[in-house]
């Protein structure tokens, strides 16, 4: 796994800690996994085959590109922001709805979630929401001396430094900072602002929710990311002082998305049991015994 997993993986390590029991029987059933490892398997899977020849389309549905001025206004706008072929916002939405579809293969239900988990993960990172040079990619900076993007140091550079290194052992290590931030939406510093999370979810309004996730996230594009602009940045050593601000800024977005994640699955779950009851009450009512 690559360390820029490192992020997906923790949040859906940490979505396994909240997730109803009938939830996790339900993915563990469609995943083909029965082990706690289940979402945290799949988590990076959208990410490989988005340089597939057959999937190369998914590639613009793991963000949307604001199109706003950091740091003097940040802002996403569905209309303006996503783009014909979709983004990440519409792209959570229709997988979504298509792991809910029992006209679907098993096969394409299961593809279905595992871009449901991916793009829950990336809707939370600042700059996937964020279009100044390709989210970041454009901007080159210094990361302990060595020259990265400073979309590689969000995805990847800050959070392996706040869990003290995940080149090895990477998915213990994720399973071990998932464990840590449980156990502080549970009873520590996130106990009592989770509640607060979850009121932006709307399952009646898929694209709604979405939309919200990615504007709380692009926000910190102008607080934490570009604080002082897009030129200000570059060259600039983001080991010191920058992360020291930035980490807290990963450590909650994580959590959220990890929490949120779970809130997410057990709708898709208890949605899809309780459609396929009311047609098979559906179905009695027809066709009679």
């Amino acid at each position: 796994m690559a360390v820029a997993g490192l992020g997906h993986v923790t949040t859906a390590y940490l979505a396994s800690h909240f997730v109803s029991n009938t939830t996790e029987a339900f993915f563990q059933d469609l995943l083909r996994n029965d082990t706690a490892d289940y979402l945290a398997n799949i988590a990076t899977w959208a990410d490989t085959i988005r340089y597939t020849r057959w999937g190369h389309f998914t590639g613009i549905f793991h963000f949307i590109d604001a199109e706003d001025d950091p740091p003097s206004y940040c802002g996403v706008e569905l209309d303006r922001d996503c783009k014909e072929e979709g983004c990440v916002v519409t792209a959570l939405a229709n997988y979504t709805q298509r792991a809910l579809d029992p006209e679907l293969s098993a096969w394409e239900r299961n593809q279905a979630a595992r871009f449901v988990v991916h793009f829950i993960g990336d809707i939370h990172q600042p700059l996937h929401d964020e279009d100044v040079s390709r989210g970041g990619n454009g901007i080159h900076v210094l990361w302990e001396g060595k020259e990265f993007n400073l979309h590689h140091v969000w995805d990847s550079s800050i959070a392996e430094k706040l869990i003290g290194g995940a080149r090895r052992r990477p998915y213990d290590n994720a399973k071990r900072w998932a464990d840590g931030l449980a156990e502080e939406i549970k009873t520590g510093k996130f106990a009592d602002e989770k509640a607060e999370w979850l009121k932006t979810v709307d399952f009646n309004d898929v694209v709604g929710t979405a939309l919200s996730w990615a504007r709380e996230g692009n926000a910190y594009v102008c607080t934490h990311v570009l604080p002082d602009g897009p030129h200000e940045i570059v060259g600039q050593e983001l080991g010191g002082a920058y992360y020291e601000k930035a980490a807290s800024v990963i450590e909650l977005q994580v959590a959220r998305a990890g929490y949120r994640m779970a809130a997410w699955l057990d709708l898709i779950a208890d949605e899809f049991e309780a459609n396929k009851i009311q047609q098979g009450d559906w179905q009695e009512l027809q066709y009679g015994h």
